[in-house]
C-alpha cells in the first residue's frame, strides 16, 4: 500500500550538481560559493533591502534574534503560544521567560489585543518590557502583522517574526519574514524546500548581518590566533547544504503554487461535508502557502473507530520524524484532542495516510507550566478539534481524492 506522507521535500534534480562542485573544489565546510550563492537567492526572494545568513537551523535563527535584540538572563518575550516548541526553547537557551500569547480565531495566530495586555501586565507586574515579541506563521497562514507591528511599534519592542512554516506567504503582497527587525525560515525536511536541514535569518542590513555571522562562528576575535571576548555558537550553514538550497529554489514558486492548488482541491472536495471545516485565508489580504491543510472536525461528528482512541500510545516519533521519545504508560494528558480527531487520525492511517493534530499550545505544555501566559481559549479549542492533511510537493490529485475518500468513508 502506497503511503502518502504529510509534506516530504521533492527534489529538482539541480542539487547534485552544486554537491559535486562543493566536492570538486573541496569547499565541504561551514562556508563556501553555495552558501553565499544560498543567501544571495533567498535575499532576492524576501525583496526589499533585507540581507540573509543561512544558519544550521531555524531554531538557531531564532536563538540568534534574540540574542541580537538584547535577550538575557531574568528577560521576557512575548512568545505566541499555538507553534511548536522551537519558537519559545531558545528564549530559555539565553536564561530568559517565555511569556505565552494566545491566538485570534481567523489566523490562529497570536491576538494583537492579547498582545498589547501582555505588554502592560507585564510592565505593571515587573517595571520593564518584555525584549522581544515572537510571532508565527502558523501552518504557513499570514498573521495579523499589521496590527502586531503597531502594538510593537507603541512600546518599542522588536518582533522577530517566526515564518519557518511561512516562506513564500505574502500579507498585502509583502513577504512575510520582512515585517520586524529579523524574519526567520527553516529548511528542514518538511518546509517548502530543503537543505536536509538549517535555516536562515532575514536581517534589516548588513552591519547585523554581521553581526549575526560573527555569533555564528564562535565568536571569533581579529586576532593572529584564536581568542574570544563573548561567547560564541557553531550555526552556520554548510557548503553542501547550501548547494542543496540552491537546487531547492529553483522550484520553490512550483512547490508554493503546488501546495496552494491541493489546498483548492481540498476545499472542493470538502466543500459538501458536513461538520468538517478547512481552514482558509480569511480575506484577500492574506496569502497563505499552504505548508499544511489543516482541518477542524466538529465536536459533535462522529468518527468511526472513537472507542479505539488513546488505547495504545505511540511507537515511533509523532510525525515520523527520525529520533528518540520517551515512552509513557498511558496516551492520555489533562489536554488532548477530541476522541473523533484521534480515530480519524488513527483510521486514515491505517489506510497509508500520515496526519498530524494541530500543535499543542506551549502554554499547555508541562515544560513550561510554570510561565506567564495569557489566554482566550482559542488555540486550546483550535488542538482539540484540527488535523494537519497531506499537503507536500509530492501529493497528487488522486492522492487528494483518496484522502478524501476516506475521510468521508470515517463519518
Amino acid at each position: 500500500m502506497k503511503r502518502i506522507y504529510l509534506c516530504l521535500a521533492h527534489m529538482s534534480g539541480i542539487e547534485m550538481k552544486y554537491i559535486q562542485e562543493a566536492f570538486d573544489t573541496n569547499w565541504v565546510v561551514p562556508l563556501g560559493p553555495n552558501v553565499n550563492g544560498f543567501e544571495e537567492d533567498l535575499k532576492e526572494f524576501v525583496g526589499g533591502d533585507k540581507e540573509i545568513v543561512a544558519l544550521s537551523a531555524g531554531t538557531a535563527a531564532v536563538h540568534l534574534a534574540l540574542l541580537a535584540c538584547g535577550v538575557g538572563p531574568g528577560d521576557e518575550v512575548l512568545v505566541q503560544s499555538f507553534t511548536f516548541c522551537a519558537s519559545a526553547n531558545p528564549v530559555t537557551y539565553l536564561g530568559a521567560k517565555p511569556v505565552f500569547v494566545d491566538s485570534e480565531a481567523e489566523t490562529w495566530n497570536m491576538d494583537p489585543v492579547l498582545l498589547e495586555k501582555a505588554i502592560l501586565d507585564r510592565i505593571d507586574k515587573t517595571g520593564k518590557k518584555p525584549k522581544a515579541i515572537v510571532p508565527v506563521y502558523l501552518y504557513g497562514m499570514p498573521a495579523k502583522i499589521d496590527e502586531i507591528m503597531a502594538v510593537a511599534d507603541r512600546y518599542e519592542i522588536p518582533v522577530i517574526e517566526d515564518a519557518a512554516e511561512g516562506m513564500g506567504s505574502r500579507y498585502n503582497g509583502k513577504m512575510c519574514g520582512t515585517f520586524g527587525r529579523f524574519g526567520v525560515l527553516s529548511f528542514n525536511g518538511n518546509k517548502m524546500i530543503t537543505t536536509s536541514g538549517g535555516g536562515a535569518l532575514i536581517c534589516p542590513d548588513k552591519e547585523t548581518k554581521q553581526k549575526i555571522m560573527f555569533y555564528a562562528t564562535q565568536a571569533r576575535e581579529a586576532y593572529p590566533y584564536y581568542q574570544h571576548e563573548t561567547i560564541g555558537y557553531n550555526y552556520r550553514m554548510s557548503n553542501i547544504c547550501a548547494g542543496i538550497g540552491r537546487g531547492q529554489m529553483t522550484v520553490l514558486e512550483e512547490h508554493i503554487a503546488h501546495h496552494k492548488h491541493v489546498a483548492s482541491l481540498y476545499k472542493e472536495l470538502l466543500a459538501d461535508v458536513e461538520g468538517i471545516t478547512l481552514h482558509e485565508n480569511p480575506s484577500e489580504k492574506y496569502d497563505s502557502n499552504y505548508w499544511l491543510n489543516t482541518i477542524l472536525l466538529d465536536s459533535e461528528l462522529k468518527v468511526k473507530g472513537e472507542e479505539c482512541a488513546y488505547k495504545t500510545t505511540v511507537a515511533g516519533v509523532v510525525g515520523g520524524a527520525a529520533g528518540v521519545i520517551h515512552q509513557v504508560a498511558s496516551a492520555h494528558t489533562d489536554c488532548e484532542p477530541n476522541t473523533n480527531v484521534e480515530a480519524m487520525r488513527l483510521e486514515l492511517d491505517a489506510a497509508g495516510i500520515e496526519t498530524r493534530p494541530l500543535w499543542k499550545p506551549m502554554h499547555l505544555q508541562p515544560v513550561f507550566k510554570d510561565n506567564m501566559n495569557f489566554q482566550n481559549g482559542v488555540s486550546e479549542d483550535l488542538f482539540k478539534k484540527g488535523l494537519c492533511l497531506p499537503s507536500g510537493p509530492c501529493v497528487t490529485d488522486d492522492d487528494v481524492y483518496y484522502i478524501v475518500n476516506e475521510i468521508k468513508k470515517l463519518i
